[in-house]
Order: C-alpha cells, then structure tokens, then sequence
C-alpha cells in the first residue's frame, strides 16, 4: 500500500512511525508545515514529522499554501498512491488535492466526532471535563472534520490528565487504529458512516483570552481550564503574572478519585473562615497552597513566575513568602 503522510506536531509522529515500520506499506512523501523559527536563538527548526522523515530518508515537501502550490500539487499526482493520510497537518486541503489518492484521504481526528470538530479537539474537551474521548478516522470531504467516519477507540479521561498526557496517549491509539482502518479500508471490511451534523460541537482554536484564569469559577471549572490549556493559564500574584500549571480540585466528590490527598480532608475540615475567592486559605506542607474559588477549593501544585522556570505549589509557597489570607486576582477578561 503507497501512502503520501500529511502532518506536523509531535501528535502525528506515531502514526508516521506506524506506518514506516509496518512492512506490508509504503511511505512515498511526507506533506508538513515550513519550518518555524523557535526558542531564544530563533533559529529555523523542522517539525517533528519532518525530522523523522528525515531520518527514514523520505522526500518532504513543505509548501506555504498548499492549495496555491502547482509544484507540489503535480508531484502528489505523479506518485499515483493509494492513500493520502492526514494527522494533525495544519492546512485545509482543497478538494483537488482530496481527489488525487485511490482510495481517498483518511484523517486521525483526536476526538469522537461529531463532537470537538475543529483545530483543539482534545484542550476543548478537557476544558468542559468529559470523562471520556477517543480518536476517530474518517474519510476527508471539503469541510472542517465533516467526512464519513470508519473506525473509532475509546479512552478514559482521568481527573488530572492535562492536555500534554492525553495528547500522547490519544496519538499512540491513533496510530494503531490507522493502520487497522488501512487494511480494512482496503479490504472493504468498513462502511463509512456519516456524521450527524446536529450533534457536533467545535473545538476552535485557542485564543489569549482563553488562559485568563476567574477564581470566582468553581474549583473544578479552573482545574479543567488549567489542565486543558496546559501549561498557559495565567492569574495575578502581587502584581506579576503567575502561570498555574496543575491544580487538583479538593472536597469530597474527589477524594474517592484521588486518594493521595485524601489525607488533606482534616486540614479543609479546620477552615472555619469564610474566604474569598482567590484567596490562600491554607498551605498544605509539602505540596503547595490551597485557593478559595467560587465553588469549592483548588490546590496549586505547580506553577510558574514570570521569568522563572515552574516549580512545585510548596517551593512557590516558600520561595515567595506566602502568607495565608493573600489573593491571587484574575485577569480581566476582555475576549482580545
């Protein structure tokens, strides 16, 4: 089976591992982003699909448009393969380019559709606290993740699972249920299904407004904010800006779930005090200060201060002083 890969971050890298090592297929070209320049020393550097592609010595074409780019378009017709597979790449393919393969486009979208359709599938979903998500493939039409799907796998969502766990694990299921779906594709084992487009939600992405941090929320609100936009969720804390890297909601729908804190329950059980939200009502020894949020307590347990690097909830908490009864203040959030 010849396949062209389309596809850029370190989620699609899997799946192109899977299907460079699987004997029975081969890997014509490898479609991806330009390279992007990152880090202090701004320097050029390759994507993660691109850099394994290099090492397997297969052709990688990188156009800024692909939609507008006749040399590429040219040679993805002359290698007449079978397949077009589609991970995570980054740009809209024109229905021109869907048409070239056998067998047409199939897409690893990090979500069961029809919901969390769209460019974050698995912050989105995280955010909103699903308990459980999965990956889908599907055949590629012209629209955004609206193709007839063929197989789909399941995972569980744990309550501090962040963006970055789940990312990884949902990559590794949708390599393996890629190569699955190939085969069956191929064999004519699969009727695809189409999406019922009443049920489908949207995952857009991720804009600035997004990583502003409300104490006056519930406990679990933030934490599923804080785990879906990892590591970006920014609050105030005397005057700087304070990223929050990892929480964990407290109280007794959690504790059954999260066992080694369960040994916090004496220390709330003491609060007596009606706290305001944003403000430290405690400092767990060892681990980190404990919020009043709109709903319930949230405790920090790793974060980061501007131009510093993250550090756990307990070093923050001794390293800057903190005293109980001081507030963190949320952003304003103005939707820019």
């Amino acid at each position: 089976m010849k396949v062209v890969f389309f596809g850029t971050p370190d989620f699609a890298v899997p799946t192109l591992k899977k299907l460079l090592q699987h004997p029975a297929i081969e890997v014509s070209a490898v479609v991806t982003q330009p390279d992007k320049r990152r880090g202090r020393g701004n320097q050029l550097s390759a994507s993660p699909v691109k850099s394994v592609a290099m090492q397997h010595n297969i052709p990688v074409w990188q156009p800024q448009r692909i939609k507008k780019d006749a040399e590429v378009l040219a040679q993805l017709q002359k290698l007449s393969v079978d397949v077009f597979v589609v991970v995570a790449y980054g740009q809209i393919l024109s229905q021109e380019i869907l048409d070239i393969p056998r067998r047409g486009c199939i897409n690893v979208h990090g979500s069961i559709l029809p919901k969390y359709r769209g460019a974050a599938p698995i912050q989105w979903c995280l955010y909103h606290g699903e308990a459980e998500t999965g990956i889908t493939t599907m055949l590629m039409d012209a629209g955004m993740d609206t193709g007839a799907m063929l197989l789909k796998a399941y995972t569980p969502i744990q309550l501090l699972d962040n963006a970055q766990d789940l990312a990884q694990r949902l990559a590794e299921i949708g390599a393996d249920l890629l190569i699955e779906t190939l085969f069956k594709w191929e064999r004519q084992e699969i009727q695809p299904i189409l999406q019922d487009d009443s049920q489908a939600t949207y995952a857009p992405l991720i804009k600035k407004h997004d990583y502003l941090l409300d104490w006056s929320k519930s406990a679990i609100a933030l934490h599923n904010q804080v785990r879906g936009f990892f590591p970006n969720c920014v609050t105030h804390f005397r005057d700087e800006s304070l990223k929050i890297i990892a929480t964990v909601p407290l109280g007794a729908a959690y504790w059954s779930l999260l066992p080694e804190f369960s040994f916090l329950e004496h220390t709330l059980s003491s609060l007596s005090t009606p706290a305001v939200t944003g403000e430290v009502v405690s400092i767990a020894k060892g681990i980190g200060p404990i919020i009043q949020t709109g709903e319930g307590l949230l405790l920090l347990q790793q974060v980061q201060l501007a131009g510093k690097r993250p550090q756990s909830g307990w070093d923050f908490a001794n390293g800057s002083r903190l005293t109980v009864g001081e507030k963190l203040r949320s952003y304003a959030s103005t939707g820019s």
